[in-house]
């Protein structure tokens, strides 16, 4: 009798803690527009586990599941609220069924009632559920602001992305998925130290914004040119219509990717009206100015000749004047040196050409002066800069040949006028005469034998100057050496190294598959080494030192034995090319 009784009191208190137990289903209307969302919410008094939400079949979930968690305290009795939430879009007109949620609570498996619902025709002012995806995509946008739309060829654009975020939205994360590469341009990013966010206003609507990236273009080709979209994921914590137990709203946090869209420049091409002859492709402005550290000096003594170029513009993409020496002047191959700053407004500074020079011979000897010219976006003109001829006073050393004959020449005069000899100039009867000797003959066939060769070397000569691919060919593979040495001289600037080496490895190209700057990219470079019968694995090294040289350029994370490893890489890879590059 008492295990009965036992039984049935356990029996009687379970059967009023079931009973206690609420797990329901509610909807924000039965009856919808086809252009309408529903809103569903399934809660229970009491946590439970394995909540299996039903198929929504005849509906789309645009969000969802959000949770809500609510716990209070009244007058002693505690009180438990917990909600899952979804957002559904009709996909047709009709009569549906959602069918029962369940869920188990305490070992025991509770379900939800079955709702009828009715989709109707789309209605004309719909009241439509905004899910927390839609608040993100209202409150979050990325601008490209581009400093001019329609700039010269080689003119310096800036280019700003912008983020802006509006409303109660929150940013939690940001990370680049898509960085443009700039095709057609000559690219410098402006790094800054962090994030910074300031309140702004676009169309008239307050913002908090982000600059997240700045980068300063030259175009290298004129047209239109469609700069690739720069895309971010971004975390944000958006607010939903839930309220914790102290009135606050209660957020989700959504994943939205972003991008800036595509921008074109119109690429205007430099006027041909008005173009100098010695016009090398300078655009921006510039003063220019030629000079030498001594004027007076004695033979094997050294000077130097620094030809330098000041100003604003494209510094780094036009070539130098070269000044013209007097064959009596010994001159060494210039020096180059840069202090370049690129802002925003674009390159800044100073390039400047050191040519050492050591006179062999006593006499004063000219520099010719030189010009430079160059294209002024703002006025939409060339402008030309003339420098002085340059004297050199070499006062002491040895008289070169021709100027001793010269001086044997004017004596030869005065020693007509000079009477007789005291003394006699007699030879001996059975002398040789050098009229019909064999060094006589020799003399005389020796011009119609050096004619020929004279002839071939100016042919050459000739062919040499109207090679231009070749002559450029030549200079960018001695531009190649230059920049490899000074690479290696920098193995310790790591804010500068890879700048260096990249040139290096442009000029290497150019050398061997006569291509310019602009018309490079990893496709074409590829394509043209293997044409030219290169190894595939030394073509992918070429391809992954140029990828370091570009990552590097703007990340400090590198060491100094990853910069020594990428110059014996470039070392290596170079040497390979040569010997596997056909001509």
């Amino acid at each position: 009798m008492k295990y009965k009784l036992v039984l049935f009191i356990t029996f009687l208190f379970h059967t009023l803690y079931a009973q206690n137990v609420e797990f329901k289903a509610t909807v924000s209307k039965n009856h919808l527009g086809a252009n309408e969302r529903l809103r569903i919410e399934f809660s229970m008094n009491k946590d439970g586990d394995n909540f299996v939400a039903p198929n929504f079949q005849g509906f789309t979930v645009v969000m969802g599941p959000s949770q809500s968690i609510s716990r209070s305290w009244i007058n002693g009795v505690s009180s438990f609220s917990k909600t899952y939430i979804y957002i559904l879009q009709p996909n047709s007109k009709g009569n549906f069924t959602i069918q029962p949620a369940s869920i188990e609570i305490d070992g025991r498996t509770y379900k939800t009632n079955p709702i009828q619902i009715t989709v109707s025709a789309a209605v004309n002012n719909p009241s439509i559920d905004r899910t927390s995806r839609d608040i993100a995509n209202d409150n979050i946008f990325l601008l490209a602001e581009v400093s001019k739309a329609n700039p010269y060829l080689s003119e310096a654009v800036s280019v700003t992305y912008r983020l802006y975020v509006g409303g109660e939205v929150a940013l939690s994360e940001l990370r680049g998925v898509n960085v443009p590469k700039y095709t057609n341009f000559w690219s410098q990013d402006i790094n800054f130290p962090e994030y910074k966010i300031e309140n702004c206003t676009y169309q008239g609507r307050q913002y908090r914004c982000i600059v997240v990236k700045k980068v300063v273009l030259y175009p290298q080709k004129v047209g239109n040119i469609t700069l690739d979209p720069f895309t971010l994921e971004a975390t944000l914590n958006v607010p939903t219509s839930q309220r914790d137990f102290f009135g606050r709203p209660m957020y989700e946090q959504v994943r939205r990717r972003i991008t800036s869209g595509g921008k074109t420049l119109e690429v205007r091409n430099l006027p041909e009206e008005g173009k100098p002859e010695n016009f090398s492709g300078a655009v921006g402005e510039f003063s220019f100015d030629v000079n030498a550290s001594k004027h007076t000096l004695k033979a094997g003594e050294s000077l130097q000749l620094k030809v330098q170029v000041l100003g604003s513009g494209n510094l780094k993409l036009f070539e130098m004047p070269k000044p013209t020496f007097p064959s009596s002047l010994e001159v060494y191959s210039p020096e180059q040196k840069e202090d370049i700053n690129t802002s925003l407004a674009g390159m800044r500074g100073r390039v400047e050409q050191a040519y050492t020079i050591v006179p062999q011979y006593k006499g004063k000897y000219p520099i010719s002066g030189l010009s430079f010219s160059y294209f002024n976006p703002n006025t939409g003109k060339y402008v030309t800069l003339k420098t002085d001829d340059i004297w050199i006073d070499v006062t002491d050393g040895p008289i070169s040949e021709n100027k001793r004959m010269d001086n044997e020449q004017g004596n030869l005069s005065e020693k007509q006028f000079k009477g007789v000899q005291s003394y006699a100039n007699l030879q001996p009867k059975n002398k040789t005469l050098f009229f019909g000797s064999v060094p006589y003959y020799l003399c005389l066939l020796l011009p119609l034998c050096i004619i020929p060769i004279v002839l071939l070397l100016w042919y050459v000569k000739q062919k040499r100057e109207g090679d231009i691919q070749g002559t450029k060919a030549r200079l960018a593979n001695r531009l190649a050496k230059k920049y490899l040495s000074e690479a290696k001289q920098k193995l310790n600037d790591k804010s500068t190294f890879y700048e260096a080496l990249e040139r290096a490895l442009h000029n290497y190209l150019k050398a061997k598959l006569k291509i310019e700057t602009s018309e490079m990219s990893k496709e074409k470079i590829t394509d043209l080494l293997l044409e030219k019968h290169a190894e595939a694995s030394t073509v992918n090294s070429f391809i992954q030192l140029l990828s370091n040289c570009e990552i590097h350029r703007y990340s400090q994370q590198h060491t100094e034995a990853s910069l020594t490893k990428d110059f014996q890489e470039a070392i290596r890879v170079i040497s390979d090319l040569d010997k596997q590059v056909k001509k």
